[in-house]
């Protein structure tokens, strides 16, 4: 919300504050962030110049150019060269004096063109940043403005203003307004302002234009329309023009002028924070219909675009075709349509001025892809009883500027709600804060923010209880914790103390968690970076990874509102996605590239229990409601991708280096599995994306497919712009967790030393050195903490079909020093064993 501080101080004591920066500093203190500091963007002498001569001259170029004489309050006029024609000798202009820089950084020197030396510039409305005109310069009395020759002009065209923009969060509607922004000021500096809404309103007649409420589907039981003003101007003049301080008023808020009567509303609404909208009422057909959508219905809006209609769409009807609510005027709360724009010879005009229900608006908008001013303000919330001052003071202005007349005929469809009272104990505030709250204070401070709150009588345990009666501008104030939210607010967030908080006893990662950073670690650790792709995807890109039209993986499921239309698909695979970032960074020169990706995946043929139950705002969902909820979504495993291309082995003095292959990516899924305490056996398969003789399927010990693993395709490597035989993985982690952990372990960790013994068996030549040490290990028990071969000989010295095989026993005890003999008596019963079932024979 862009705040011009002039307009700002219509309604409070702006002469408080110093400077604007701390102003902006101080305004975050209450939850509005300064988003962008727009201060004075012309320098140097910028003054008000008359015309004393203006003789045009024709160019070989074939341009007419004037040649002028220009009064700027020193001993002699200036001459000035101007390519504009809407200017004569008279003329109160806007000169440019050499040494001024305008915006865009554009400075202003003498400087010869078309055969003279142009001494300054006479400025138009663009080059000033006062907006669009650029075909003719600024005369001072189209704008009703006066001056002298030599007179500063900065001021006098508000070009030494600031304007802030502060970020209104999305609950706090009533902040996108000047009065919203005025209540906030005066309660930082506890002020009262001046309401402009504060105005007599119209009282409403059964002679005032027809308007019908029929909403026959309201979302979540809440009508789509509560409230609608009609206020009718007639005799306005077409030819009126916006005046100056409106139309700058506009463009600092962010606005582009217009047209007077579209100036107007705009304008209120800046002010008010009601959104207007004024319909040609020589085009209107009563009554006016607010309804929902039909099938197949459509519309064209202001921006001339046909848009198809959804039934939950809320629309402004009239019975223009002959039937009531037959022609559709526009959506209701986001834009009007083409049909009844007010144009230039419009003289009759009907004021809207409604109240739309936030949920409605927030989905047409997003629906249409349309962040219209007027949707961004009713999705965050109207006030519904604003609707009668906001259409009379646009209609006042009509009058006042535009000379038209104001009927004294007003409907007023629908009522406003009564205000919410809810009731809180006195204390709550500092039991949830830790900052000591008087109740009178408290009282005070929720007073400050526009409520007004009374103590009841309470119970011996509970206190004094506050009554608090929420005005109708405050939707977001729902329970008694939003209360003590703006107690806080308006107390400070300074008060609160900084208190590091205490983890709770007993928490920590979950196993799947673990798991996932344990991967990640691995997989960073073999010199793969992990990205974040977007999990949005298109049937494009599973044409392009070959998939089999009947694979599974190409059922994905839409999302209502894609962030664009190339890709409104969830993806089902994380490869889908995951390539985008190898395409990009070798597009961007890097050769060598090995990256990875951890996320969830959507798998869109699996069945669910059909559409989850809908909640109204508010609602927390039961146990049961949200397991149902879950039970209507597809499944979302989550899966880990990588991909490799060019080096994994960097070249450089050891060598040349090495190309990632198939093994590579297959090796990466082994030591996934091992580092969660698992075995997998890999075998031969053909699977799209992979290339059909270098790609591997990877079990689990019961079967369960864990993943995939190889060299891709060529294809898909054409397809996507991918280096030739690049490698890529992509593994299910939830199907790996679901297999039993092996690492478990109920031992303990030894602190004290540990004895070595080595010793060497001569054993068949046929014989496993696996089932030798199993052996070894079931005899020498607990304390044999680890058994390693370290050679295995055959040769003259051991007899033919026989074979040495030295290994290198470790001994520790959980509970005391084992001594050499203790060891050594290991050892002994360890080979005594492999001699018993083995026929070993200890190597002399």
């Amino acid at each position: 919300m862009r705040v011009p501080l002039e307009w700002l101080s219509e309604y409070v004591d702006l002469s408080v504050v110093d400077d604007a920066h701390v102003l902006a500093a101080e305004f975050a203190g209450i939850g509005l962030e300064e988003e962008e500091y727009i201060g004075p963007d012309v320098t140097g002498p910028l003054v008000v110049g008359r015309v004393v001569t203006a003789e045009p001259e024709e160019h070989s170029n074939g341009k007419t150019i004037n040649w002028c004489t220009v009064d700027v309050g020193e001993s002699d006029p200036r001459g000035i060269v101007c390519g504009a024609h809407n200017f004569g000798p008279g003329d109160l202009v806007v000169t440019a004096l050499p040494g001024a820089v305008l915006p865009g950084g554009f400075a202003i020197a003498a400087r010869k063109t078309y055969g003279h030396v142009s001494d300054g510039m006479i400025c138009s409305s663009r080059e000033l940043g006062l907006g669009d005109d650029h075909d003719g310069i600024i005369v001072l009395s189209d704008l009703g403005l006066e001056g002298a020759p030599g007179e500063d002009a900065i001021p006098l065209l508000g070009l030494d203003r600031v304007t802030l923009d502060v970020n209104v969060t999305p609950d706090r509607g009533y902040q996108l307004s000047m009065r919203g922004i005025a209540r906030e000021f005066a309660m930082l500096k506890s002020q009262d302002f001046a309401d402009p809404a504060d105005i007599d309103t119209d009282v409403p007649n059964a002679s005032g234009f027809p308007v019908v409420l029929a909403d026959s589907a309201p979302i979540h039981d809440v009508p789509g329309c509560s409230r609608f003003t009609a206020l009718t101007v007639t005799g306005i003049d077409p030819s009126a023009t916006t005046p100056f301080w409106m139309a700058r008023r506009l463009l600092e808020a962010g606005m582009r002028p217009i047209s007077l009567t579209v100036d107007i509303t705009n304008y209120v609404m800046l002010e008010l924070g009601q959104p207007l909208h004024a319909y040609d009422a020589q085009k209107l057909a009563g009554p006016i219909t607010v309804r929902r959508a039909r099938a197949g219905e459509q519309l064209v809006t202001l921006d001339d675009v046909t848009r198809k209609l959804d039934p939950e769409d809320l629309l402004i009807t009239d019975a223009g075709t002959g039937e009531d609510g037959s022609r559709i005027i526009g959506l209701a709360g986001v834009m009007g349509s083409a049909a009844l724009e007010v144009t230039d010879t419009t003289r009759d005009v009907v004021i809207e001025a409604a109240h739309f229900d936030q949920v409605s608006i927030a989905r047409t908008a997003r629906r249409h892809r349309l962040p219209s001013e007027a949707a961004k303000r009713f999705e965050r919330g109207v006030d519904p009883a604003l609707g009668p001052a906001a259409a009379r003071r646009a209609a006042d202005l009509m009058v006042e500027l535009a000379g038209g007349t104001l009927s004294a005929d007003a409907t007023e469809a629908g009522t406003a709600p009564t205000p919410r009272v809810l009731e809180m104990p006195a204390d709550l505030p500092t039991s949830r804060v830790g900052v000591a709250y008087a109740a009178d204070e408290v009282v005070a401070l929720l007073a400050a923010v526009g409520t007004y709150a009374e103590a009841v009588a309470g119970t011996q345990d509970s206190g004094t209880v506050l009554r608090v009666t929420v005005p109708t501008w405050r939707p977001d104030l729902l329970t008694p914790v939003d209360l003590v939210e703006e107690v806080v607010r308006a107390g400070g967030y300074d008060r609160i103390p900084s208190v590091e908080p205490q983890a709770p006893g007993g928490s920590g990662l979950t196993a799947a968690q673990r798991a996932r950073r344990r991967v990640s670690n691995l997989l960073a650790a073999r010199g793969l970076s992990e990205v974040l792709t977007y999990p949005f995807t298109s049937q494009n890109r599973a044409d392009e990874l070959l998939l089999p039209q009947d694979d599974e993986r190409r059922t994905m499921v839409r999302l209502a509102n894609p962030l664009g239309e190339d890709r409104p698909l969830m993806r089902s695979n994380l490869l889908a996605t995951l390539l985008d970032a190898v395409v990009r960074n070798t597009g961007r020169g890097f050769k060598d590239v090995a990256v990875f990706e951890a996320g969830l995946v959507t798998e869109g043929g699996r069945p669910t229990d059909g559409p989850g139950p809908r909640f109204a705002p508010g609602h927390h969902p039961t146990a049961d409601e949200l397991a149902a909820v879950l039970r209507s979504v597809p499944a979302q495993p989550f899966h880990i991708a990588g991909v490799m291309a060019g080096h994994i082995e960097l070249p450089g003095v050891l060598g040349d280096g090495r190309r990632a292959d198939a093994h590579d990516a297959i090796d990466l899924v082994h030591r996934i599995a091992v580092a969660n305490g698992q075995s997998i056996r890999a075998e031969s398969a053909a699977r799209a994306p992979w290339h059909p003789g270098r790609c591997a399927r990877l079990l689990c010990a019961d079967g369960a497919v864990f993943g995939f693993a190889g060299e891709l395709h060529p294809k898909v490597c054409e397809n996507l712009g991918l280096p030739a035989r690049t490698v890529a993985f992509e593994v299910d982690l939830d199907a790996l967790l679901a297999q039993p952990d092996t690492r478990d372990w109920d031992g303990a960790l030894s602190t004290y030393p540990v004895s070595r013994q080595d010793v060497a068996l001569v054993v068949d030549a046929q014989l496993p050195a696996g089932t030798l040490t199993a052996t070894l290990r079931a005899a020498a028990g607990e304390e044999l903490e680890a058994l390693e071969v370290f050679d295995v000989y055959t040769g003259d010295q051991v007899p033919e079909g026989r074979k040495s095989v030295a290994l290198r026993m470790t001994f520790r005890a959980a509970d005391r020093t084992l001594t050499a003999d203790e060891a050594s008596a290991l050892r002994q019963k360890a080979t005594d064993a492999a001699a018993a079932q083995h026929g070993a024979e200890v190597r002399s």
